[in-house]
């Protein structure tokens, strides 16, 4: 039985291998061009069907997986189709993923959506490589809810940043410790001098100044009011000028002698570049007799495209002799110049941001809303569909910038327990849920979320 078996099957298989002969006879004959026409017609919709039903196919698979776990494995099989320049194969995954996200959903939804609305910009550029410019990046993530092309939107989801979470709120308070740990130091080293050293903030990128008013407040309770004048950097002077008013006018409540300069830097295609930033700070009138300290929060890491020139800037800053230089920055590399890595590397990264807001907050929350879609979003955006030197968000770690600060001359200070406390207290009033953690690691801080660092503040030297 088995031998008879075996002998049909190897009849069929010559009668197979001979009718493939003769096929392949055909196929190399010259065809009429209506045959050739009547089989490429053919081709083209069997290509069309393969392609339906590979879409229907993962349509079906997501109601048998686990939408979060199933839908991230398609971003992250989108990303690769991208990274292997497979746009057709991409292109159907971001159909499938945006009919199958919303910015309304759990925290794992909205990220979803997110990174698909990068993915799809991205693959909107490649098709039709536009000039990458602030509004035409903003614009690509305008919904029904929010229009990004409106700059007091952007400002607006900034303030809304500040208030849901602790991330700027940690950085500032923390960069603000260090600015009156190094004042005290400055007075208890000068305590026989009748009149208090002056102090001078140079701040890089001040938007409202929302950083300044907590430590107006310190430096009135703790001190002689000395005077405070603040140099503040930007683009838009407008915007400048509104924060010089609204501290001046809560420095006068105080009682503190305060000056506002404003410096403003050209806005030249996306953003002013570092040798803009080094031309400028010829303009930042230094004064005897006073306590110099300048403020790099979540801004220095857009320089990272030229790190000769960012540290000889850092060196120009170390030449104008400040007590104390504070650094905050995002706990990622977001500079990887492989775009796959630098995808995974995000996804990891704002899984934990999109949580933490999840836990603290209402999905109904139009603060959460505002911050996800606009703050977060355009840094998503920014990371995953755009390249070269139109990418401003450079993140990278610590052991990074570490390197850069050593570098450029500048040495570590520890920051002070009374900062990790007052860290410690800021989120169990304002954020008392149990996935935020503190941690300690080469005398600066780090705010994380579960296993996931998230920030950095240090102090330097």
């Amino acid at each position: 039985m088995l031998g008879s078996s075996s002998c049909s099957h190897h009849h069929r298989h010559q009668e197979q291998h001979q009718e493939e002969v003769h096929l392949q006879a055909d196929l190399s004959r010259p065809q009429p061009p209506e045959m050739v026409e009547h089989l490429r017609q053919h081709h083209n919709h069997e290509i069309q069907q393969v392609h339906h039903q590979e879409v229907e196919m993962m349509s079906r698979l997501s109601s048998y997986n686990p939408p979060s776990v199933y839908l991230r494995h398609l971003l992250l099989s989108c990303a690769h189709s991208i990274s292997r320049s497979d746009y057709t194969a991409a292109h159907r995954i971001t159909t499938v993923l945006s009919s199958s996200s919303s910015p309304y959903g759990d925290s794992s939804e909205r990220l979803i959506h997110s990174f698909t609305k990068a993915l799809s910009l991205r693959l909107l550029l490649h098709l039709q490589p536009l000039p990458s410019t602030p509004s035409s990046i903003r614009s690509s993530y305008s919904s029904n809810y929010l229009d990004e092309n409106d700059d007091a939107i952007l400002q607006s989801s900034y303030l809304s940043l500040n208030q849901i979470t602790p991330f700027i709120r940690f950085s500032q308070l923390t960069a603000n410790q260090a600015i009156l740990d190094a004042i005290d130091q400055t007075h208890c080293l000068q305590q026989q001098q009748q009149h208090p050293h002056d102090i001078h903030i140079l701040d890089f990128d001040i938007m409202h100044g929302v950083q300044w008013p907590p430590l107006m407040q310190a430096i009135v309770d703790r001190h002689q009011p000395p005077t405070l004048r603040i140099t503040a950097t930007g683009t838009n002077l407008d915007v400048l000028h509104r924060t010089g008013n609204r501290l001046s006018k809560f420095a006068q409540s105080l009682g503190l002698r305060f000056r506002f300069f404003p410096l403003l830097l050209p806005q030249t295609n996306i953003n002013h570049t570092v040798d803009d930033v080094i031309d400028h700070l010829s303009a930042v009138h230094l004064l005897p007799n006073e306590i110099l300290a300048v403020n790099c929060v979540l801004y220095l890491h857009r320089f990272l495209i030229d790190r000769e020139k960012l540290c000889l800037l850092l060196r120009k800053i170390k030449a104008m002799n400040p007590k104390v230089v504070t650094l905050a920055e995002k706990e990622a590399n977001h500079n990887h110049p492989i775009f796959i890595s630098r995808f995974e590397e995000a996804l990891n990264y704002y899984s934990a941001i999109y949580d933490s807001l999840e836990a603290t907050l209402p999905p109904n929350s139009r603060e959460r809303m505002e911050v996800e879609q606009v703050w977060f979003g355009r840094e998503i955006t920014d990371i995953v569909a755009t390249e070269g030197e139109k990418r401003r968000e450079r993140h990278e770690r610590f052991i990074s910038w570490e390197t850069i600060m050593r570098i450029a001359g500048f040495q570590n200070i520890a920051l002070s327990p009374f900062a990790l406390s007052q860290a410690k207290l800021l989120l169990r009033l304002h954020y008392p849920s149990e996935g935020y953690n503190l941690e300690v690691v080469n005398d600066s801080f780090f705010l994380g979320w579960q296993k996931q660092p998230l920030f950095s503040v240090s102090s330097w030297h």
